[in-house]
């Protein structure tokens, strides 16, 4: 019969084996995205696989300092996601990586924008 200690090592070795084939693929987005959003999403996901490869790394040593070094890396994986979207927001505009764009939400209520075009459209009469 297999203990429980050899049946978490062979998870534990199956799980960075995993871990590893995501981290490859989503490296491989990164340098291949077809769009800025693309590669950010790459990036937080390659935090998030890097916060794997601690953990699983945490139970097969039984290090437990490992666990806070992973909650740090998430912390930074979260803000560094977050200055991203601000980023993107200060931009205007959302690249698809078709050659469109999507336009960001806009600030004004939706009747004041209706209104501004009404006026547009009146000056453009005159």
């Amino acid at each position: 019969m297999i203990s429980p200690q050899a049946i978490v090592l062979i998870a534990a070795d199956i799980a960075l084996v995993v871990l590893a084939a995501a981290f490859l693929l989503a490296a491989w987005r990164v340098v291949f995205g077809p769009t800025l959003a693309d590669r950010v999403l790459a990036l937080d996901t390659l935090s998030g696989t890097a916060i794997g490869f601690i953990a699983v790394i945490a139970v097969k040593t039984g290090f437990s300092l490992y666990i806070d070094i992973a909650i740090s890396l998430g912390l930074v994986g979260f803000l560094a996601t977050v200055a991203f979207a601000r980023f993107v927001m200060s931009r205007g505009a959302i690249a698809t990586g078709v050659g469109k764009t999507l336009p960001v939400a806009s600030k004004k209520p939706k009747a004041a924008r209706k209104s501004s075009g009404k006026q547009a459209a009146r000056k453009g009469k005159r």
